[in-house]
């Protein structure tokens, strides 16, 4: 692969890196939103025993359920991103060893 090519997957891979991070961190302020807004809703629910406040709980759960879900699958995409931009600078520092 030649040199130019690799620089422009790294440039890209690093652009895609920094918003996956930025995208991340918004995710995990909003998970601890929600979770605690899960736990708020459990307690609630706990307190009044209602159907009303049941529903609310559960909805409340499946909004962070569905979060951490999101925050594991922009983990996951950090990390074949962190390994891609690796393995592209290994090539790149082999392509350059390796020139005269």
């Amino acid at each position: 692969m030649s040199r130019s090519i690799l620089q422009r997957r790294l440039v890209d891979v690093t652009e895609r890196l920094k918003r996956t991070r930025a995208e991340l961190a918004v995710a995990i302020e909003q998970q601890q939103f929600l979770d605690e807004e899960c736990e708020e809703a459990r307690l609630r629910a706990l307190m009044s025993e209602t159907p009303l406040a049941e529903a609310e709980a559960r909805e409340a759960r499946r909004h962070s359920e569905a979060m951490t879900r999101h925050r594991q699958a922009l983990e996951s995409s950090l990390a074949e991103l962190v390994a891609e931009q690796d393995s592209l600078l290994d090539r790149m520092a082999t392509e350059l060893s390796s020139q005269p």
